[in-house]
């Protein structure tokens, strides 16, 4: 059995060699990358990726990242492309290919038809002698000196390149095309990631009371109106200006502060000038201005007037932490 120190030194060991061989790709990045990022920005179709065993698994990766930032692509497996699927791919389309050999018969086999249908194809390789890399126009090098596999078999360092430089490209787009962190909220409407992206504080109050008392409204009415509206404080208005927010630490402080509280009224107790978020800020940043703060509750404004109150808890039940 490894003894733990072999296992910690042959773990190091590999990361320290897959930093490297990414590392290594900086050479790569020169006037072929430019043409093909210039090639997908001008794309009028689709981006699709395709290939075979373990690169096809990143071709999925390269094809998920790039619909999620706003680049239309498609996944097509290179053996499957030859027995029918290759109906997918329309005229407009560029086709990605990867292949660390650059020789996998089904990548040859699919090259000369994609080429004749008059497809622009781009040929992710590590082998620049290939039958891909000699038989394409746009390329994208993922040569690495070895695999961390102890064999320099199982693909490791070769796939973790690949994967390195679609994403490298994925990011490019984003940047030439400034797809923004709105645009990213409209591919990601689900789960928590979305929440965080498009979720307001207007959908927050959809399901809350609104605590309210006025200026003068005495002690004991301000403790029933937290009680029944169960977010633990109150707004305090005079007439309709938000003027201070009665919370549980400041009832507290009123007991330790006064034996006798019945003649006092919220303006006596209040907290001035409360913390507040307007009706359209995403409750994400109402989130972590509640931790900056050490609060729980935000009251909410719209164009200065007064809407309704949020507690921590409505944001935690949304699942976006």
């Amino acid at each position: 059995m490894s003894s733990s120190e072999n296992i910690l030194t042959y773990a190091k060991s590999a990361i320290e060699k897959q930093a490297s061989a990414i590392a290594k790709l900086n050479s790569f990045i020169d006037d072929k990358f430019v043409a093909v990022a210039q090639l997908c920005l001008n794309c009028k179709g689709r981006i699709v990726v395709s290939g075979i065993g373990k690169s096809a698994i990143i071709a999925q990766k390269m094809v998920a990242t790039f619909n999620s930032t706003g680049t239309p692509a498609l996944y097509m497996h290179a053996a499957d492309a030859i027995h029918g699927d290759l109906g997918m791919v329309q005229a407009n389309d560029v086709v990605f290919c990867i292949s660390k050999s650059g020789n996998s018969p089904e990548i040859k086999a699919l090259i000369p038809f994609l080429k004749d249908r008059g497809n622009e194809v781009v040929a992710v390789h590590g082998n620049p002698d290939s039958f891909l890399a000699k038989n394409t126009t746009y390329h994208i090098n993922t040569w690495v000196e070895e695999e961390i596999c102890p064999n320099n078999l199982a693909p490791t360092t070769s796939t973790t390149a690949q994967m390195t430089m679609g994403d490298v490209l994925a990011v490019v787009l984003i940047k030439e095309r400034q797809f923004s962190s709105q645009d990213f909220a409209k591919h990601h409407p689900g789960g928590a990631l979305g929440k965080k992206l498009y979720l307001k504080v207007e959908d927050l109050l959809l399901n809350n009371q609104v605590p309210v008392v006025q200026a003068n409204t005495n002690v004991k009415e301000c403790l029933l109106e937290i009680s029944q509206k169960r977010l633990g404080a109150t707004a305090v208005l005079d007439t309709n200006t938000l003027v201070g927010i009665i919370t549980d630490g400041d009832v507290r402080r009123m007991l330790e502060q006064h034996d006798e509280f019945l003649h006092l009224t919220a303006v006596d107790i209040m907290t001035k000038t409360p913390k507040t978020v307007s009706i359209d800020t995403l409750a994400y940043d109402a989130f972590r201005l509640m931790e900056q703060y050490h609060i729980t509750q935000l009251p909410v404004v719209e164009t200065g007037v007064y809407k309704g109150m949020i507690h921590l808890h409505d944001i935690l039940k949304e699942g976006i932490f």
